[in-house]
């Protein structure tokens, strides 16, 4: 009885890079940068939220940036600078964007409190009853003459555009109260802030001289915000960002994921992902289910704010906007459908002009543009007639990528074997597989012998696309020198064969050169480490 034929075992390699993630590549697809520098540091990004109905537009078209005596204004359509309001006495904090876009509000390190009309400009109101500088000011989300204020005077105030004074002061903060917020939705009465007292405190109304919850934290509150479900809040301090619920009154994780202060917090994809920016120069970006890290990003400054804008009637994400502390304001765009598609059009005609290719590249772009043409009125045509194949959806049967090359390769067919892997678009670690087999049977040479001009060049070019990983090294280096020893007596022949042979020996080149610099720096290393005490 013959032994049963067992699968061929895949060459497992070594882990490479890690591969990049949909969560990592959609980050990065914010791309079209923007640095808008200034002479002080950005200190705040301002956006409305949408609307509590996502289907309905927004009615602003701006966003907000503090720096230094001034408030920048920004078109989210085009990411001009449209208006700069610099009516301030001193140094301006959180210039803040009322959600039908119409009024701003910002205080000053005065104490002062003053609330613009956009389009004009002029001061609609001015309040200073805080006697120490204000650093946030927010308006509320259901009610448009509605406004709380955070001062380091150790309070926080409730403001009616109409009224002359405050209408209602939170007492309890026993140190600079820097961030505040209206929660969410039907909570939307209720403020919580954050104090360098190292605490969180959830203020109501009816109530003004109590807290209603208090949060301790082991550093001073730099930043709170609510989550959408009006039950959790977020809070930085220090280096950790702590998600509270107010519901059970306790702290649900904390995350320890930057090295210095956490400066910043917003909300992106319509509440399902958490921005944040640090000192350390990072801006990460966590889910809001498992509070994982999902992406992130270095810049050159320390971040002091970061903010996502969103637009169209889906609120998706449109801007990753970052302030930093040398000045500069970062606006990425991410670009997408039609225009996605242009930018990389638009970069592969450069590249075509820096080659000196560019007559070759507008043969190809016409020559797509007729076969997309082509398609289209074939697409327009219904084709019925003998012959016409009719196959049952899901009864099809999906045909097993490696069983035909593995019954050739048991049946002595290796030069079969092998043009099935490589016609077939196989992954690399199949090809790999393969020719460790064939090494394995001393059959190598006679895959490889006997091909014409057309049939060896798919392993030369897999031999020459994977010659420099460390991996693949060995095998490459069998295949190259039995393809060189096979058909050197051809190259004068055959043009192409003989350009082949040249990228071949380019790409073993470069690799010479890198180990020979590898090996100099090795040295070199070696030199100071025995120099060293």
């Amino acid at each position: 009885m013959a032994a049963p034929i067992s699968k061929l075992q895949q060459v497992k390699l070594l882990s490479g890079p890690s591969p990049i993630t949909p969560e990592q590549q959609y980050w990065k697809s914010f791309k079209s940068s923007q640095n808008v520098p200034s002479q002080s540091p950005v200190t705040h990004i301002s956006f409305p939220p949408p609307p509590s109905n996502p289907l309905a537009p927004s009615a602003n078209d701006y966003f907000a940036v503090t720096t230094g005596t001034r408030v920048q204004i920004f078109s989210i359509r085009t990411r001009k600078l449209v208006k700069t309001i610099t009516r301030f006495s001193d140094i301006a904090h959180s210039g803040e964007i009322r959600k039908d876009g119409r009024v701003m509000v910002a205080g000053d390190e005065t104490g002062k409190i003053q609330v613009f009309d956009v389009n004009s400009r002029a001061i609609l109101k001015t309040w200073e009853d805080h006697k120490q500088p204000v650093w946030t000011v927010k308006f509320s989300p259901t009610e448009l003459t509605t406004l709380m204020s955070a001062s380091d005077d150790r309070t926080v105030r409730l403001w009616d555009l109409p009224s002359q004074e405050s209408t209602t002061t939170f007492v309890g903060h026993a140190d600079y109260v820097r961030s505040g917020s209206f929660l969410p939705g039907t909570m939307s009465h209720m403020i919580v802030t954050g104090s360098y007292d190292e605490t969180v405190r959830l203020w109501d109304p009816r109530v003004p001289n109590r807290a209603a919850m208090i949060f301790k934290h082991a550093a001073p509150v730099e930043f709170v915000l609510p989550m959408p479900s009006g039950t959790t809040v977020l809070a930085s301090a220090d280096n950790q960002i702590s998600v509270l619920d107010l519901v059970a009154g306790k702290p649900l994780q904390i995350l320890k994921n930057h090295q210095k202060t956490v400066t910043s917090l917003c909300l992106a994809s319509n509440g399902t992902r958490l921005v944040s920016g640090g000192l350390d120069g990072h801006v990460k970006v966590f889910e809001t289910t498992g509070w994982n890290v999902v992406s992130g990003s270095k810049y050159r400054s320390p971040v002091l704010a970061v903010n996502v804008i969103s637009s169209g009637s889906s609120h998706e994400d449109k801007h990753l906007v970052v302030g930093m502390q040398s000045g500069i304001l970062s606006i990425r765009t991410r670009l997408s459908g039609q225009q996605k598609v242009k930018e990389r059009e638009r970069a592969k005609e450069m590249q075509a002009l820096i080659e000196g290719t560019l007559d070759d590249y507008d043969k190809l772009a016409n020559k797509k543009k007729r076969s997309r043409g082509v398609e289209k009125r074939l697409r327009g045509m219904n084709f019925m007639g003998e012959g016409a194949d009719v196959i049952i959806e899901g009864n099809e049967q999906k045909r097993k990528v490696g069983a035909t090359w593995e019954n050739d390769l048991r049946q002595g067919r290796y030069v079969q074997a092998l043009d099935y892997v490589l016609d077939q678009n196989v992954s690399a670690n199949t090809v790999l597989t393969l020719l460790t087999a064939l090494r394995h049977r001393s059959a190598m040479r006679a895959a490889l012998q006997g091909r014409d001009e057309r049939t060896v060049q798919p392993i030369f070019r897999w031999v020459i696309k994977h010659i420099t990983d460390p991996r693949y090294m060995s095998i490459c280096v069998d295949a190259a020198l039995l393809l060189l020893d096979i058909y050197s007596e051809h190259l004068g022949g055959s043009a192409e064969l003989e350009n082949t042979v040249k990228l071949l020996h380019r790409r073993v080149r470069t690799e010479v050169e890198r180990s020979q610099q590898a090996c100099q720096t090795s040295g070199m290393l070696e030199m100071l480490m025995v120099k060293m005490p």
